[in-house]
């Protein structure tokens, strides 16, 4: 299968069978999903949805995040994963988009960037989700399924050469719902240690499966 073949059949098949996906993240606004994305590296949506209620009914808004204490702030955080980097984190973003955004969460990867607490991969997250930009942010998730299953080379060594080719042979209209595809699937199929290969309809197109399991005797 070539590797146009193989993006035709994987997009065809989510499409088909994941057509709504979206981020488990629970937010209501670009405020509250920035905040639950900072809070997500290296931890659970599921223990930052937890955790993202006391947050918001306390600090319902940019301007009151801006003006929070550390320690009220990491009180509300100290579940989380690395809380007092991402203490300092939050309450440096809140300060910077009031100071230099006037409150408004910006729109674009570069300026979100300049956000304490910001890299590449949440910038392309708040910018994929909220305003459907074709931006592919690639965690270890998408790192890991995207090169099993083929779509990329083996010599994408790192997420941001990952990142550029996906967004190459994805269709832009595709490339934000393509972010939940891989990532959705690789939280419960395509897992890091034993993937679930055998309840996978990836099976065709998947170059791991064709050289690891459907393989052996």
């Amino acid at each position: 299968m070539t590797r146009k073949e193989r993006y035709r059949f994987v997009i065809d098949y989510f499409q088909q069978h994941a057509p709504e996906a979206a981020t488990e993240l629970m937010y209501d606004t670009p405020y509250e999903l920035l905040v639950a994305v900072i809070l997500s590296a290296q931890c659970t949506d599921k223990r930052v949805n937890l955790t993202t209620p006391s947050i918001f009914k306390k600090y319902p808004d940019i301007k009151s995040l801006s003006k929070a204490g550390f320690e009220d702030l990491f009180q509300l955080i100290k579940s989380i994963s690395y809380p007092n980097n991402k203490t300092k984190h939050l309450i440096g973003m809140a300060q910077k988009v009031v100071e230099d955004f006037d409150c408004e969460i910006p729109m674009t990867v570069e300026e979100l960037m300049k956000l304490p607490g910001v890299g590449r991969k949440t910038a392309n997250v708040i910018t994929s989700v909220i305003d459907r930009q074709p931006n592919m942010a690639v965690d270890t998730h998408v790192f890991r399924v995207s090169k099993r299953i083929g779509l990329v080379s083996s010599s994408a060594s790192t997420p941001l050469a990952v990142e550029r080719e996906l967004i190459k042979n994805i269709p832009e209209s595709l490339i934000h719902k393509a972010h939940h595809w891989l990532i959705l699937h690789g939280r419960y199929v395509c897992v890091a240690r034993k993937p679930h290969c055998h309840q996978c309809g990836l099976q065709p197109a998947c170059r791991y499966f064709h050289k690891y399991i459907s393989a052996k005797p």
